[in-house]
């Protein structure tokens, strides 16, 4: 048979077959698509989710970390489920060869709950990660009954290899309390709310405060970035150091928008001595 009435075969065949309604998202076949095929479909699309924000050093020329965003905004019934997908994009990133730590953010109400810990536990040691790929970001830390109740089984977490970030840093005597008694490896400062009055007298030098890496978050502005130096950041992230990308992207990502803007001010010479 020719390819010309193997084609014609092929569409006369598709036109005479019954039409399958599209059905709704409920794990019944969707345009013919069986239930496998749409379970792979829907999860290629998480996994090219612009879900991933990368933070680099302070010069920008070093891809440091990775911020997974969904857990930000993630309800009750979500938190388990989308700590699978942060787990998976750093397996991926490791079986691909690259050593990207990321941070999940995690409620500090959730982290009470030892149920949700042995979750969590189970989770990560399934993964077996290498030591310093899964990091835990607390955030809504805000009253001290929260703080003392999530210090224990940080500490679990913590042995399992797990370091731990303070999200959304305000320089509160509570928070200064649980960092001393928690001593987490990285401090994460919303730079965006110190445009108005700017930097106070305690939020200078953050770094020689304490012994942790300083993370300057939402940076947005030009003036963010003057603050987030005068803190001491060793770390920057927000929309102009570089917006959001997917899990694949940041393979490919190594230096900052900041960075390639002052590369391409300042040319190098290549071997061959040309500009």
């Amino acid at each position: 048979m020719s390819p010309k009435s193997r084609l014609y075969t092929l569409v006369k065949a598709w036109k005479n077959k019954p039409f399958q309604e599209v059905r709704d998202s409920c794990g019944q076949p969707w345009l013919g698509l069986s239930s496998e095929a749409l379970e792979e479909h829907q999860s290629w699309s998480r996994r090219q989710a612009i879900s991933n924000e990368p933070i680099f050093n302070s010069q920008g020329s070093k891809l440091t970390n990775s911020l997974f965003r969904p857990l930000l905004t993630a309800t009750d019934t979500q938190v388990l489920r989308l700590f699978m997908e942060g787990l998976d994009t750093i397996t991926y990133w490791y079986r691909s060869g690259c050593f990207i730590p990321s941070i999940l953010p995690l409620p500090a109400q959730h982290l009470a709950s030892s149920n949700f810990i042995d979750a969590l536990s189970d989770l990560i040691l399934n993964c077996r990660l290498p030591v310093g790929l899964v990091n835990l970001g607390v955030h809504k830390l805000q009253d001290a009954d929260s703080m003392d109740s999530c210090v224990e089984d940080l500490l679990r977490m913590r042995r399992l290899g797990v370091l731990i970030h303070l999200l959304d840093f305000s320089g509160t005597s509570a928070q200064i309390n649980w960092i001393k008694q928690m001593e987490p490896e990285g401090i994460h400062i919303e730079i965006r709310q110190f445009r108005a009055e700017g930097l106070s007298n305690e939020m200078i030098s953050l770094d020689q405060k304490f012994h942790t890496e300083i993370y300057a978050s939402n940076i947005t502005l030009v003036k963010d970035l003057e603050n987030a130096m005068s803190v001491g950041a060793h770390h920057c992230y927000g929309g102009l150091i570089m917006p959001p990308i997917s899990r694949h992207q940041i393979l490919h990502t190594s230096d900052s928008r900041i960075a390639k803007a002052i590369f391409s001010l300042h040319p190098h010479k290549n071997l061959n001595g040309d500009k």
